[in-house]
């Protein structure tokens, strides 16, 4: 496909490399350019912003390969038993992943680290990264293209990122659905790809950051895991899972809306009805697969955390899933993770509500289609 050449041509401009590694990357890549071109209906500034994406992806790969080939010692570390956050989106885990990364004893990937994971951060160095401050710039542009996106998902350059940049070097990844009109790209993800390449590449990555930046103790986060779960699982056998749950009526809504404010900056024919279709139908999907995961004997690995719960009272839901872990919460851990608390009040930047109607969202059909979930967690209404 000559488009995906040209791109993968100014990726290799772009760094001076030329080694992409495993080809796994190139199935989701001409799928997406293809799905990107004929669907998503882009303007011009969307276009370019795309093609820069893909270009950006295809670099931090590469670069990934080069820190490989220079140093092959990378892949001798070991990931063990992270401990992975999933579920519906928009269900309090931005919150509880910012609060679990004040431990000092864990690691999570930062932001910037999501950003350009290359050179592999040194600890030594790690506070005063250049990458920091380039990325308090990135998210100072995105709050200006995006004006209700701090609202929406309050972040910095050093709070923790989900995996969704990671799973995009291999080009299967929620990542581009969240801003493109892309159904054929979506479907063929949900429903056809295989993500065990993605999953491996993303350990791949984890490795090159925790090489000379410890710890190893690994908390991440990203509910589009639920829908991908049996892949996941076979990357990260040991991995232990904590669950966010949160009545549908407020979640659903509340990401087709999100994917409106990132879609209408790329293109002028954003279509709500059709993100309240795609938001329902991926988030039934992934809970039907992680019902039927936890049900085959998986249970065991998952702490569940209930939305209401944890607004009134983190720490308590805290202790008990550092009680589950066998791992200590000690005072200073306590003390940081309250300073983090203070200083990002709930609706700090302003409240994010959405009316269910504006996309075609009827509250009573949703709360029937999902009753085989909320039955199953006890989800409130």
């Amino acid at each position: 496909m000559a488009r995906v050449t040209e791109l993968m041509d100014r990726a290799c401009a772009t760094t001076g490399l030329a080694e992409f590694g495993d080809d796994s990357f190139r199935e989701g890549l001409e799928i997406l350019v293809e799905a990107a071109d004929r669907e998503a209906r882009f303007t011009e500034m969307g276009a370019a912003a795309f093609d820069a994406q893909i270009v950006d992806l295809l670099s931090c790969r590469l670069q990934v390969e080069h820190w490989y080939a220079r140093h092959p010692e990378i892949d001798e570390q070991q990931i063990v038993a992270p401990l992975i956050g999933l579920g519906l989106p928009r269900t309090g885990s931005t919150a509880l992943s910012c609060l679990l990364a004040e431990d000092p004893a864990a690691r999570s990937i930062r932001n910037w680290e999501a950003q350009a994971p290359c050179p592999p951060p040194e600890l030594e160095k790690q506070d005063s990264d250049p990458r920091i401050a380039r990325a308090e710039a990135a998210m100072e542009r995105r709050d200006r293209l995006f004006p209700r996106m701090k609202a929406m998902v309050p972040s910095s350059a050093t709070s923790p990122s989900e995996c969704q940049t990671f799973m995009g070097y291999d080009f299967k990844s929620q990542l581009f659905q969240a801003f493109a009109n892309v159904p054929s790209y979506t479907e063929w993800l949900n429903h056809r790809a295989d993500l065990v390449p993605t999953y491996r590449y993303v350990k791949r990555v984890l490795k090159l950051l925790q090489w000379r930046c410890p710890p190893t103790r690994w908390r991440l986060k990203n509910p589009s895991h639920s829908l991908f779960i049996g892949a996941l699982d076979s990357v990260f056998p040991d991995a232990r899972f904590w669950m966010t749950h949160r009545n549908v009526a407020q979640v659903i809504p509340s990401v087709a809306d999100l994917y409106f404010e990132l879609g209408s900056a790329y293109s002028d024919a954003a279509d709500k009805p059709a993100l309240g279709d795609l938001t329902t139908d991926f988030c039934e999907l992934g809970m039907s697969r992680m019902i039927a995961f936890r049900d085959a004997g998986n249970d065991h690995r998952f702490f569940d955390v209930h939305f209401a719960p944890f607004q009134a009272d983190p720490f308590m839901v805290i202790e008990q899933l550092y009680d589950w872990l066998g791992e200590e919460l000690t005072d200073t851990t306590r003390a940081r993770m309250q300073a983090w608390r203070a200083a990002n009040a709930r609706e700090k930047h302003g409240s994010h509500k959405v009316d269910p109607t504006d996309f075609g969202i009827d509250v009573a059909t949703l709360a029937a289609r999902f009753a085989f979930y909320t039955g199953r967690f006890g989800v409130a209404g």
